[in-house]
């Protein structure tokens, strides 16, 4: 069997005022052919997965092209058709391929297509024509849509929120292609939608309120027939049509099988509704906490969320802890300029300078500081465990880093970096455990790294383009009614 592999990762905050162009690709993962599996045959990531899942099956992979890029604002025009036409002319010069591997995000957005992932699968669809099976996964955030599902004949949704199980998931879809080819499987898919958005503050598959569907799920796949099944939770920050959470259910052959289990596991997501609305802690108890906690607590910064795609120069938090004289902090800012500034200061000696808030008008205003300049460092730094989105290399560009006066220690990026490892901080000579609080802009990513510091971990309820209160965020594009912005939405796939 000869099966291609293609990704095509991007999660698109259609709120954000920083698009991704491709450069935004090319800093990050932009492979074609051999340079895929040299760089991805044994990482945390599905297409990991799927170089595993292909060699179990006795399969020759054939690697064609991987783009993945830091979550932002929408793809440009350019960069998108430049990606899909790498994709397309790579199908026609691989050669009869039985099979093909996919590894769409689920929640791309270009300035074209809203629903970009729909756009490229179909376009691979169609170049392969009907008889070619199609089989790939989905990030947990994915705003499924009916073209995705037409697109492909199954699709497996990362069970883990923060993402642990990428490569196990990639493996499950190579599995489920491999035995279709070979005969021993027919996939038939069914998705369902319920009006629902789930609050990215209740997205932690970890935690009470959504653990019961999960386990619903589970017990779903000791049905016979039952080949897999996906919950999407979807990504509240893409103003589309298609945003919002869904289902999936694979069978072997059975349409009424699949039609009656993804019926029954959206009627529970639904029936679960009240409990995914979120709770919002505020920045003056989130940091009132900090002040008499004996604990080490990580403060997530949801309204500056990188990994959901924002500017990763917010400053309510570095504001308020600052004003409230709590010393012992930690907190990284997206802040280029500062950097230099940092730089011409000098190792060693006190600097005076705006961090932060430069990028729009939503994360906060650029905050004063006075401190000493403690190091610079190239940001470069690698992360051997299994964490958030199965990334192993990063580079966050030349970074300062800066003990104010206050007892705030800021590190300064010249590029956007997600928190997802600890490495962050240990590659520039700084022991996580030696502060008090952490911040760190995230909700539930970074939850698989801190967890190994932090007793208490507090999501903190601050503006900017990922805020977790979704009802404030200007919807021009999603679906109407949908929970909880019309609280009094039906679903038409409600059992009860």
């Amino acid at each position: 069997m000869r099966i291609g592999i293609i990704a095509f990762l991007h999660e698109s905050n259609t709120f954000s005022s920083q698009p991704a162009n491709l450069d935004s690709f090319q800093q990050d993962l932009l492979l074609s052919g051999p340079m895929v599996r040299e760089r991805l045959v044994e990482s945390h990531h599905e297409v990991g997965g799927f170089f595993a899942g292909l060699a179990e099956a006795d399969a020759l992979a054939v690697p064609l092209v991987v783009a993945r890029a830091l979550p932002s604002g929408t793809i440009q025009s350019k960069a998108y058709d430049t990606i899909v036409s790498r994709i397309l002319d790579s199908l026609s010069e691989a050669g009869d391929l039985d099979g093909i591997l996919v590894a769409p995000h689920g929640a791309t957005v270009s300035e074209e297509y809203r629903d970009a992932d729909g756009h490229w699968l179909s376009a691979v669809r169609r170049s392969l024509g009907e008889h070619v099976p199609i089989v790939g996964t989905l990030d947990a955030h994915a705003n499924l849509s009916p073209l995705m599902v037409d697109s492909c004949d199954a699709l497996v949704a990362y069970r883990t929120n923060p993402h642990l199980d990428q490569r196990a998931r990639g493996i499950e879809a190579a599995r489920l292609l491999t035995s279709t080819i070979r005969g021993e499987t027919s996939l038939v898919m069914e998705a369902r939608f319920p009006p629902l958005a789930i609050s990215i503050e209740r997205q932690c598959t970890e935690e009470t309120h959504l653990s019961p569907l999960y386990d619903f799920a589970e017990r779903q796949l000791s049905i016979d027939g039952v080949l897999s099944n996906s919950i999407l939770l979807g990504f509240p920050y893409a103003d589309v049509a298609e945003m919002g959470s869904s289902v999936l259910v694979v069978t072997d052959g059975n349409r009424a099988l699949a039609m009656e289990q993804a019926d029954e596991l959206a009627a529970k997501m639904w029936a679960m509704r009240n409990g995914f609305e979120g709770e919002l802690t505020s920045i003056r108890s989130s940091v009132e906490a900090c002040r008499t906690a004996s604990e080490r607590i990580c403060l997530l910064d949801m309204g500056d969320n990188v990994g959901g795609g924002s500017s990763a120069d917010g400053t309510h938090l570095v504001a308020a802890l600052t004003s409230a004289e709590i010393d012992g902090a930690f907190c990284c800012l997206y802040d280029p300029e500062a950097v230099a500034i940092c730089e011409k200061t000098g190792v060693g000696n006190t600097i005076r300078l705006h961090v932060g808030g430069k990028t729009d008008d939503l994360h906060g205003l650029p905050h004063p500081v006075e401190g000493i300049v403690r190091s610079f460092h190239q940001g470069k730094f690698s992360e051997p465990q299994p964490r958030h989105g199965g990334i192993v290399e990063f580079d966050q560009g030349r970074t300062a880093v800066l003990d104010t006066h206050s007892g705030l220690t800021l590190m300064l990026t010249s590029r956007r970096m997600v928190p997802f490892s600890l490495q962050q901080l240990i590659s520039c000579n700084l022991d996580p455990a030696s502060f008090r609080i952490l911040v760190a802009k995230g909700v539930n990513a970074p939850i698989a790294a801190y967890r190994e510091v932090c007793q208490k971990f507090i999501r903190v309820n601050t503006p900017g383009s990922t805020c977790a209160d979704i009802t404030r965020l200007p919807f021009e594009h999603r679906r109407r009614p949908m929970f909880p912005f019309e609280r009094d939405a039906v679903f038409a796939g409600d059992l009860a």
